[in-house]
């Protein structure tokens, strides 16, 4: 039969099987939370399956929704309908026992059946109630389901719940699961319904108790476990204690040993004191005496100095002539040696150009020990402010690069630690002596350096500063040790040291330009 809410008028009650049905149904107690959620599930996932003619006007929008969805967005309107409709009722219990035989079943009742009647359907849920029963048709026993079903749920006349009897048609079986029962004993109106749901809150008061009574050992074990640490705790600040009484009163011990020893010293000290007053006294008394002999033995020294003095002057002017003889000798000495070494030099040059043998020996900046000042000179060298200008100051023959470590690296790379920037730093002007063939020397302040090697890796002098000097100076010497004339170039953005290499007669490269050029 289709189902039209906006169609089918209120039904009535004439005091028929049906009609008490329909008010046991309506007439359900206060159901616990799972009751209600088992409910929705169970009418959530028969709605899917109904016809649309079998599907209430206000649940037609649910019915396109997934089974969990409908019972959590219209679990509230599904379980109001079931206890209000008990034509919707009838029809999910018969979609149950249709399209999902078993997941509901009951057992066998345990009551005896007059002869010659079958056994009750075993659908539990899906048994036929109410006005859809009453429309498919009579049962096996030869009365309308409808009527077998409202007489299952209907009490005697005047009978509390508590004490109405058994009914006379067979009654639905609980399931063994007591949310299931009580789910099973609603739809079908059994007379136990209000006891299975009572059993269903007290089946969730008892979980509610045991939750709090779960949460509450937790939180006296936790308490217990606190209370365990803080005896540890108090137990070893204790021990702790202890030991510190223990070394106080050691250290009160030797503090008391260091007076006494003390005390001993300041009067050995006393006793030193008094008898070297008694020894300056007894010094005193015979130091006129020895004044007078010392004057005396002064006089004598004096008349032999100036005899002394006498022979020296004899001696200064025999020694005067000697000294320009040997003056004269020399010089024509010194024109000889002049010629002969003209004559190696000149040998010496032609043999470097024919073997192209370069100078030997250390540098000028190999004898810098890193401290003191060296003076200035006089001509002002111009900056360097390009990359073409920086490559051809290297491609000078003899030309010396003296790069600021720390100015060069804290501009390039600050990130990294100190010495990874060191490292970085030699290896990259490693690669650029390599190309060009510059002398290349780099400075970094060694204050808090604990070791460094005094040369760098391919050819890169490395120097440290010394305690007490910074790197700055270092360079400022390096660039004095040189020679007058030779190409120098000085990297750094420190203007301080710009200017006063600049008045040395040295180059200048900013760091930047440098790096550029360094690939860092």
């Amino acid at each position: 039969m289709a189902y039209d809410d906006t169609e089918r008028p209120e039904p009535t009650c004439s005091g028929g099987p049906s009609c008490a049905a329909d008010t046991a149904a309506s007439d359900w107690p206060e159901l616990p939370a799972p009751l209600r959620a088992r409910l929705a599930e169970i009418a959530g996932t028969a709605l899917g399956g109904l016809p649309p003619g079998d599907v209430p006007t206000p649940l037609r929008r649910f019915a396109r929704f997934t089974p969990a969805k409908r019972a959590r967005l219209g679990g509230q309107v599904l379980v109001a309908r079931l206890q209000q409709d008990a034509a919707f009722r009838a029809a999910v219990v018969a979609w149950w026992a249709e399209n999902r035989p078993g997941e509901l079943e009951l057992p066998e009742p345990a009551t005896t059946r007059p002869a010659g009647d079958p056994p009750v359907s075993p659908g539990g849920p899906g048994a036929p109630t109410g006005d859809t029963a009453a429309a498919e048709g009579a049962g096996p026993s030869g009365r309308p389901a409808a009527q077998h079903a409202a007489a299952a749920a209907s009490p005697v006349d005047g009978a509390t719940p508590a004490a109405e009897a058994a009914p006379a048609a067979d009654p639905l079986p609980a399931p063994v699961d007591k949310l299931d029962a009580a789910a099973v004993a609603l739809l079908t109106a059994d007379p136990l319904a209000h006891r299975r749901v009572a059993e269903v809150g007290q089946t969730a008061d008892l979980a509610n108790l045991r939750a709090e009574r779960d949460e509450a050992l937790a939180k006296v074990d936790k308490l217990t476990a606190e209370l365990e640490r803080a005896r540890a705790e108090l137990v070893e600040e204790r021990e702790r204690a202890r030991a510190l009484v223990g070394e106080r009163e050691t250290e009160y011990q030797q503090m008391r040993r260091r007076v006494s020893d003390q005390g001993a010293r300041l009067r050995a000290a006393l006793d030193a004191r008094i008898e070297l007053e008694e020894e300056v006294a007894r010094l005193r008394g015979g130091v006129d005496d020895e004044l007078a002999r010392s004057r005396a033995e002064t006089a004598a020294e004096r008349e032999r100095a100036d005899r002394e003095r006498r022979r020296a002057d004899a001696a200064a002017g025999q020694v005067a002539a000697a000294r320009q003889a040997a003056r004269e000798a020399r010089r024509g000495d010194e024109v000889r040696l002049e010629l002969l070494l003209d004559t190696v030099s000149g040998a010496i040059s032609g043999l470097r150009r024919e073997l192209d043998v370069g100078a030997g020996g250390p540098r000028p900046a190999d004898l810098v020990a890193g401290t003191g000042d060296r003076g200035t000179g006089a001509r002002v060298a111009a900056p360097v402010d390009g990359l073409a200008a920086l490559d051809a100051l290297l491609t000078v023959p003899s030309v010396h690069l003296i790069v600021d470590g720390y100015n060069v690296s804290k501009t390039g790379y600050p990130d990294l630690p100190l010495a990874d920037q060191r490292s970085r730093l030699v290896a990259q002007l490693g690669a650029l002596g390599a190309r060009t063939g510059a002398e290349i020397t780099v400075v970094f302040d060694g204050a808090a350096v604990i070791a460094a090697p005094v040369r760098g890796s391919r050819g890169v002098r490395v120097l440290f500063s010394d305690a007490g000097v910074i790197a700055d100076d270092v360079v400022r010497d390096l660039v004095a040790a040189e020679p007058a004339g030779r190409p120098l170039l000085v990297a750094t953005s420190d203007q301080e040291i710009v200017r006063s290499v600049r008045r040395r007669g040295a180059h200048t490269v900013a760091s930047a330009v440098l790096l550029r050029r360094l690939g860092g």
